[in-house]
């Protein structure tokens, strides 16, 4: 374990860890776990650091894991921004809500399977689609769409990006797979 002064280290390096989250820190691998109840995230470090558990605190050294890495301080802030963003993903349930904008646009669940939904969008054929295992998808009023899970943030807006693509919405008439607040400048047509 590494010894350090918390007086040393600057406040932006130390994170408090929640109370119901348990970390554990792999030293000859560099590793730090996650665990919450049935839940258990990994993530591999380029900097040691060292934990305080009777204040549940993780503190991020300046030492690098091999010899002779340039830049640290741009390692220790890259570590210190996925350790927050680790305790997040593990602390909250993460939700995307994407709206079928365009008549006749319509999403519904598939009856014969879990986490498969199937779209009406304009074209000759239905669009199915399979969700992940790791994340859940609830279907509302046929055009809301809710994608949600405790997985990563990434994998979730990729998914997201997948159904978007589907239906991308115009520049004219604004129809498509939008997000939930998200806004198009529509695009004035020719005039005749």
């Amino acid at each position: 374990m590494v010894r350090l002064k918390t007086n040393k280290l600057k406040k932006k390096h130390i994170i408090k860890v929640p109370e119901d989250i348990k970390v554990t820190y792999c030293n000859s691998k560099n590793i730090l776990i996650f665990n919450k109840l049935a839940y258990k995230k990994f993530l591999t470090l380029d900097v040691k650091i060292a934990l305080n558990s009777s204040k549940n605190l993780i503190l991020v050294t300046d030492i690098p894991v091999t010899i002779g890495k340039k830049k640290i301080k741009k390692l220790q802030g890259t570590t210190v921004s996925n350790i927050k963003h680790q305790l997040i993903e593990i602390s909250y349930i993460l939700f995307i809500k994407l709206i079928l904008v365009g008549v006749g646009y319509r999403v519904f669940p598939y009856q014969k399977m879990d986490n498969q939904v199937y779209f009406k969008l304009g074209y000759s054929h239905m669009v199915y689609f399979k969700v992940p295992p790791k994340f859940s998808i609830f279907c509302s009023k046929s055009i809301k769409i809710f994608l949600y899970g405790n997985s990563s943030f990434k994998e979730l807006t990729q998914i997201a990006a997948q159904i978007r693509s589907y239906k991308v919405p115009e520049i004219y008439k604004g129809k498509g797979i939008l997000y939930h607040q998200e806004r198009i400048t529509l695009k004035k047509g020719k005039k005749v």
